[in-house]
Parts: C-alpha cells; sequence; structure tokens
C-alpha cells in the first residue's frame, strides 16, 4: 500500500492510506457514507467493561464522553501563557504569507491550493508559468472553498483535483465534509470557475474515478451497500457516460469483498499514448494489474509487489517491490524497469537498480525524459533519464540541487520539459525549484524565508545499534552549545511502517514551538519505513514486527548514553502506524519516557481488522486468523497489554471524530481502559478534520498548541 506524509506546519504525521495514487493533484480517498457510523463489537480479548457505546462513533452517549474528556483537557492544558503562545504561534505560522506557494501544472498554467487567514479553508488559484517564476505572480481565484460552504451550507475540505488530459480545463473536484477521507466528486471548469451544469457529479462516498474521454469516467464506487470490501473500500468498476445517472453505469471490473479495493488508472505520456489500467489490490502490498483496452480487461503479468509509476513512451514505468525473474533475467526488488503492456511475454528493461544505502522513491515523465527522484544514506538527489539516439539505452544526468538536502518532485507535466521541485533540511528554509528536463538544469524560482533562527543550532546523524545488531541511522538537531549531561529536552520521532521513510525537513512549527524553546529534536530511521528500499521496510512485517519497537528503543537508549538526554527529559511522538509505535513504547518500555504524544492511533491490535479501513493493513501488521500472527498482536497490543501497578508516564490521547481511515474508537477504548485502571492521562478528540489535526486552521493549531502545551509540561517547562 502506498502511504500519504504530509507537514502540516511542524506537525509531520504519516498515515496508512489507498493503494491507487493520482499523483500529486489528487489527494486521499477515503470511507462511504454507506459505511455505518457505529463500529461493529468485535470483543476479542477485550474487557468486558469498555462500553459498547463508545463504537458509536457519532452516538449521543459517545460523543457526550468525548466532550467531557476534551473539556476537562482544554482545562488542564488550553489555558495559560504556555497555551497561548504556542496557539498564536501555530496560527501565525498556518495563516503566515511568507509560506511557498507549491505549484500544481494543469490547463498549460500554473495552479496553488492556498489558505490565510482571509481564506480559512482555501482558495485554488491559477497563474502563467512566467508570473509564477516572479517574487510577486499576478494569481486569479478559481475557486474560493470559503464562499462555496458559505452558500451551501457544508463544511467542505478541499480534498484535490484530476483534469481531463485533452481538455484540462475540465476538472473532477474532490471535496470532503469535515475533512474524513470520504469524499464528493463534482465537474469543475477552471476557466469559468464554476460546476459544469449537467456534468458529473458522484455522491459522497469512498470511491475512485478516472477520465477515460471527455465523456466517459472509469468509477469505482460502492453502487450499493453491499459493494464494499471488508477493508470498506468499493471494488467494481464501472462505466459513467456523460448525462448518465448511476445506476445506468457498465460494469468493466469487479473484484471481491476480500480485496482491499479495486481502482482505475489512466496513464498518458508526452507522445500521445494513453493507457487503461484497473488495479485490484489484494493486501496493504500486492495488486493484480489489469489492462483495459477496447472494452476488454486482461492481466498483465507484473509482480504482485509492484507500482506504476508512469507512462514512458508507451512503456509503462514500474518499480519493483519484490525480485522479479522474467525471460531469464532476475530485477532485484527496488529497481525501475520499463515494460511494454501491450506485449504478450514482458521483457522488462532495466534503468535503475539502487545500490546498497540507495532509495528510489519514483518517477516521472516529462515531456521526452524520466525524472527520478533517489535517496542514499537518507539524502536525495533527482536524476533526468533520457533516451539516446539508439532509441533504446538512456543517458542520465544528476540535477545540480544543493547536497545533503531532501529533494521533493512537486510537479511534473508529461506534456512539458518544465517541472518543480524542492529543496531543504531541518535548519534550511525550503527552495522551491524550477526544473528544465531538455537541458538537465534548474532554476531557484524562491525560498522560504527563515521562520526561526537557527543560526545556532546543528544538525548531527548518528546510528544506535539496535538489539540484533542493526545499526538504526537517526537525525538529531540542537543547538550547538548543548551541554551533555542528560538534562536536554528532547523531542523523539518515527513512523516505521508501510514502507514509508522520514527524510529531514524544514518545519517552521517544530522550529519556534520546540527548538527555538530549547528541544532537542531527534528523527529515527526505524525499521519498517522505506529509507533504505523494500528490504528495509520487510525485516519489520507482521511476526518480524517487534524489530521496529526494538530500533525506536535502541535509539532512545542512543540518545542516554550520548548525555543528551535521560528518562525525566524524553518526549516520545507519532501519529496513526507511528501511534501504534507510540502505545508499544508505551507500555513496553514505560521507565523511558516522561511524555508518550499518541496521535490518531491503532491501538487495539486484537481487533483492528474490524475497525474502520483495518482489514486493509492486515498485509503489514498480519491477521488474528492466524495462531502465530494472533499470538503475535497480543504480545505487542497497547490495549491489551496495560497493566494492573505499573507507573506509566502521563499520554495524550489524540484522534478525531471525523477519522474513517483508523477511526476513533482505538483511541477512546484505550484512554476507557486508563481510566479504569485509576492511570492518569489527557485525551483530545477533534470533531472535525478526519485522519489528522482538525479540519480548519484554528482547529490544527488548537491541536498542535495542545500537543505542545502536553509535551513541554510534562518536561516540567510550564513558561
Amino acid at each position: 500500500m502506498k502511504q500519504l506524509h504530509c507537514n502540516i506546519q511542524g506537525r509531520f504525521v504519516v498515515a496508512p492510506f489507498r493503494i491507487f495514487g493520482r499523483g500529486t493533484l489528487v489527494a486521499l480517498l477515503g470511507a462511504s457514507l454507506l459505511t455505518p457510523s457505529a463500529m461493529p463489537v468485535h470483543a476479542a480479548d477485550l474487557p468486558d467493561t469498555i462500553p459498547a457505546w463508545l463504537n458509536d462513533i457519532n452516538g449521543a452517549r459517545a460523543m457526550g464522553w468525548v466532550k467531557a474528556q476534551n473539556a476537562r483537557t482544554l482545562d488542564l492544558l488550553g489555558h495559560g501563557p504556555l497555551y497561548k503562545g504556542l496557539y498564536d504561534t501555530s496560527l501565525k505560522l498556518l495563516q503566515t504569507h511568507d509560506r511557498l506557494a507549491m505549484p500544481m501544472q494543469m490547463d498549460g498554467m500554473v495552479y496553488n491550493f492556498w489558505r490565510d487567514e482571509h481564506h480559512l479553508r482555501g482558495i485554488l488559484r491559477r497563474t502563467t508559468a512566467d508570473s509564477f517564476a516572479t517574487d510577486h505572480p499576478e494569481w486569479t481565484v478559481a475557486l474560493d472553498l470559503d464562499a462555496l460552504a458559505a452558500k451551501e451550507k457544508r463544511n467542505w475540505v478541499y480534498k484535490g483535483i484530476d483534469c481531463l488530459h485533452s481538455q484540462q480545463n475540465l476538472c473532477l473536484l474532490h471535496l470532503s465534509d469535515g475533512g474524513e477521507d470520504a469524499s464528493t466528486v463534482r465537474e469543475f471548469d477552471l476557466r469559468t470557475g464554476q460546476f459544469v451544469e449537467g456534468g458529473f457529479s458522484l455522491p459522497h462516498a469512498k470511491q475512485d474515478s478516472s477520465w477515460l474521454d471527455r465523456d466517459s469516467l472509469l468509477v469505482s464506487y460502492p453502487w450499493s451497500a453491499d459493494d464494499l470490501t471488508e477493508s470498506s473500500y468499493p471494488y467494481i468498476v464501472k462505466i459513467l457516460k456523460r448525462g448518465q445517472s448511476l445506476d445506468q453505469a457498465q460494469t468493466v471490473f469487479a473484484g471481491n469483498r476480500k480485496d482491499v479495493e479495486v481502482g482505475p488508472e489512466v496513464l498518458h505520456d508526452g507522445a500521445g499514448h494513453q493507457v487503461v489500467l484497473i488495479r485490484e489490490g489484494l493486501d496493504a502490498f500486492a495488486s493484480r494489474t489489469f489492462l483495459y483496452r477496447d472494452g476488454q480487461t486482461t492481466s498483465l503479468a507484473l509482480p504482485l509487489k509492484s507500482s506504476v509509476s508512469a507512462l514512458f513512451n508507451a512503456r509503462l514505468v514500474v518499480l519493483l517491490d519484490e525480485d522479479w525473474a522474467v525471460n531469464g533475467q532476475t530485477f532485484t526488488k527496488g529497481s525501475l524497469v520499463l515494460v511494454d503492456p501491450a506485449a504478450k511475454n514482458p521483457a522488462p528493461q532495466l534503468l535503475l537498480a539502487p545500490t546498497a544505502g540507495q532509495v528510489i522513491e519514483g518517477a516521472s515523465t516529462s515531456r521526452g525524459h524520466l525524472i527520478v527522484t533517489l535517496y542514499d544514506n537518507v539524502r536525495g538527489k533527482i536524476v533526468i533519464y533520457t533516451p539516446a539516439a539508439n532509441g533504446t539505452d538512456f543517458t542520465h544526468r544528476d540535477l545540480p540541487l544543493p547536497q545533503n538536502m531532501s529533494v521533493d518532485l512537486i510537479s511534473t507535466d508529461e506534456d512539458s520539459p518544465f517541472a518543480y521541485a524542492t529543496s531543504s533540511g531541518f535548519l534550511t528554509p525550503t527552495t522551491l525549484w524550477e526544473i528544465n528536463s531538455d537541458l538537465a538544469s534548474v532554476q531557484k524560482i524562491r525560498t522560504l524565508p527563515a521562520q526561526f533562527d537557527a543560526s545556532d543550532m546543528t544538525v548531527e546523524q548518528h546510528e544506535a545499534r539496535s538489539k540484533d545488531g542493526t545499526d538504526i541511522p537517526y537525525f538529531i538537531v540542537h543547538r550547538k552549545t548543548m551541554p551533555l549531561d542528560g538534562t536536554n529536552p528532547t523531542l523523539l520521532y518515527a513512523y516505521g511502517g508501510f514502507e514509508v521513510p522520514l527524510f529531514p525537513f524544514y518545519s517552521a512549527g517544530i522550529g519556534n514551538n520546540w527548538l527555538a524553546r530549547g528541544g532537542v529534536y531527534v528523527l529515527a530511521n526505524i525499521r519498517g519505513g522505506g529509507e533504505f528500499g523494500p528490504a528495509w521496510h520487510d525485516a519489520g512485517l507482521k511476526t518480524n514486527r517487534q524489530r521496529i519497537y526494538d530500533d525506536f528503543a535502541a535509539v532512545a537508549k542512543d540518545l542516554m548514553e550520548r548525555k543528551v538526554t535521560s528518562p525525566q527529559h524524553l518526549a516520545i511522538q507519532g501519529g496513526s502506524n507511528g501511534g501504534l509505535l507510540m502505545g508499544v513504547e508505551f507500555t513496553q518500555h514505560p521507565d523511558y519516557w516522561k511524555a508518550v504524544d499518541i496521535e490518531v492511533p491503532l491501538l487495539d491490535m486484537m481487533n483492528y481488522e474490524h475497525m474502520s479501513a483495518g482489514a486493509s493493513w492486515v498485509g503489514e501488521y498480519g491477521t488474528v486468523s492466524i495462531p502465530e500472527q494472533k499470538a503475535f498482536l497480543r504480545s505487542i497490543s497497547p490495549l491489551q497489554n496495560l497493566k494492573e501497578g505499573v507507573k506509566y508516564p502521563v499520554p495524550f490521547i489524540e484522534t478525531t471524530t471525523k477519522d474513517d481511515r483508523v477511526g476513533p474508537v482505538h483511541a477512546r477504548r484505550f484512554a476507557w481502559r486508563m481510566s479504569e485502571m485509576k492511570l492518569p492521562y489527557y485525551y483530545w478528540e477533534q470533531v472535525a478534520g478526519g485522519h489528522g489535526f482538525g479540519a480548519s486552521q484554528k482547529e490544527v493549531a488548537q491541536t498542535q498548541a495542545l500537543s505542545y502545551a502536553y509535551l513541554w509540561s510534562q518536561l516540567g517547562r510550564t513558561r
């Protein structure tokens, strides 16, 4: 399963999500209104004293409990100069105009989605490429989401846009109600700034859609209440013609309820080719790929653990997550290969095989070229690949971007040689670059003004020896004059799952709310992530997962042995799968930490498969239906491993009611169990925001401020 990581002005969140990406233009799609709000009660190894009404996500009794918990947390943390200063800083950073406008290339223009104090929900705006390259671009508003929400009396949150390739002014606009993954999809004309009268409109649901042509969509949708997988995603793809109602759409492919999800993807290249794929997700990482052509679907002989990154000169650009033996050759996992989808017997061409310590992050097309992003020992670079004169081989050139930085490819256009990328570091403000793939050149567009004073700070990279002897890299950001006396307030962050890599990043929120206040920040590259390719991830799958938790504990011990910090001064933080990591570390090593910030977490691993989209992650965590895996899940599940008589740190447990991916029930059960055991805790459930921190900037700032206020107060810094 592919992942998303997003830096929300200083809170780094990484979360499992759907298997079929839409590039950089369309955000996540999620749960359906056809999915009941009350989660089924599955009581595997669940204390009888945890009430069933907590599962009724929007139920009056559950929401009454949430309201009381929130009021208590606000009373304890949400007042005084510490909270006010953190809130004011967070909101100012969220609303400042000193941010980079991240570009999206559509309709021959540069688009950007922007939020500030005047546009709390945001505006979709556009300008020309030439104007965008100036210090003061001249923007035209294409969509005002605040005005739309007020007019329609809905809590609309922007979730992305997908434009028709041949007529890019026609787009499918994805809107979420309150920030949940579920979305409403409506046809929108970028040039007029209006919804297309009588255009395509797909009601609020878990869904996926792609333009087949101007008058046809391929749509994966819960056509009835039964058309959802056990993971709560749709598995039937139909063709919907312009002017048709949903019940008139014709089925082109049907998976089954055991799948994770089935969805379409339409790819184009700069040479005028179009390839239509349907991906049937079998588990979190394996999927079957089908070619849809002339009304027929045929299976493609791609490895189950692979992903199609792009289409280039009518060939699929495929990133391998497992070894592939074909036609007498073996392509190692982590490699990038080219495959002709029309060939009956695939003859892949190797484009790039990573060396030890390298990982290929992805590839995109830029008229006549492939742009590949890769990392070497957690340091990034971007390479341009161009077909050689013989039409078979490739030449490649590294882009002259800053060294020893993180790099991200932000936007590409298969019909243009121009693309956009960013570079950044913990203490180096993000710079936006324009790429010319014809020349393999870059031009600086603008650099984010420094958001905090880093002149007396430095970054180091160290390694910790894990329990099994594996060396685990981590970054540490601190003042140059940091005393090595074990008293430094330290925040340790990690994720460790789903092959998601964590790289250095510039964060105004962490800079102001943590580093500038004297804190030390640590980012750990533990196993389970993707920093060193598929093998780094596979080492922590299912019953091997204890390695991930041992890695994290080893980094903490290394920090203590180096006298950077000590248990009374060490805080840890993680979200989603990282929230599970926090829960495990909380129960396995309660004496290591003074503060544990558990964000939008999985915590009940004995029942996670039946909670929200949990069944889609069996490939990562395992299943209770297999005795060996059940025993392991029982051994690490935070909820089931809370014990009487143990002195735990006081945790901060945070979630959102609108989280239809992991769901709030994990957090609710954990907090309830702690209250039964008379264990102190803080609980915060933001009502809106989905799998995150809030739908509006004020909600996000509130959650951030509460989190930092908790961390600082637990470490004894209340002013």
